[in-house]
């Protein structure tokens, strides 16, 4: 990737008024593609191959851009166990918005792991955003890791945990209409 592209994926990125500097048709005829969800695509496959932590942070820019493909699915777990990036927390949001029990125990790993370059983060927020990420996904197999946080050494994860399991044991009550009156 030229250190244009890389301008131009950043121009893409929202900015802190919400806007972007360009739009993503301009963007797409501007990269030279007219696929942008194959270039997210590409782009994370690349980074990825290369190990290139400032390419999978660009590739995220795209692909929240132009939108996930079921292939990101399995990039976003091999990314969750790879130590040469620094976007963890993004790669957890997303691969928790697939809520796929198959995710079960690569978030139950982000949940206990902390990278060396977040050793200072006291606030656990990788932890917390893999937990938050359990507590979307359906099924016994969650239901057994958020247990298993329940029990950890570390509050915050513990106090996260336990969040998410009353919010899972409120969603399963059975709701009744008020009493007309």
């Amino acid at each position: 990737m030229t250190p244009e592209q890389e301008k131009l994926i950043l121009a893409l990125a929202h900015g802190a008024d919400g806007r972007r500097d360009i739009t993503p048709e301009q963007f797409l005829h501007r990269f030279g593609a007219d696929d942008g969800k194959a270039l997210g695509l590409s782009l994370l496959r690349d980074a990825i191959a290369r190990q290139y932590g400032d390419g999978v942070e660009l590739a995220l820019i795209v692909s929240a851009a132009f939108g996930l493909t079921p292939e990101h699915y399995g990039l976003f777990k091999e990314l969750c166990y790879a130590d040469w990036h620094t976007t963890h927390e993004d790669v957890v949001s997303a691969l928790g918005e697939w809520r796929d029990p198959d995710s079960v125990d690569t978030l139950l790993h982000m949940a206990d792991w902390v990278p060396d370059y977040l050793d200072y983060d006291e606030a656990r927020a990788l932890a917390t955003k893999a937990v938050w990420a359990l507590g979307g996904i359906p099924g016994p197999e969650a239901d057994r890791a958020l247990e298993r946080l329940r029990e950890e050494d570390d509050p915050i994860v513990r106090g996260e945990a336990e969040r998410q399991i009353a919010r899972r044991t409120a969603q399963d009550r059975p709701r009744h209409p008020r009493a007309a009156g």
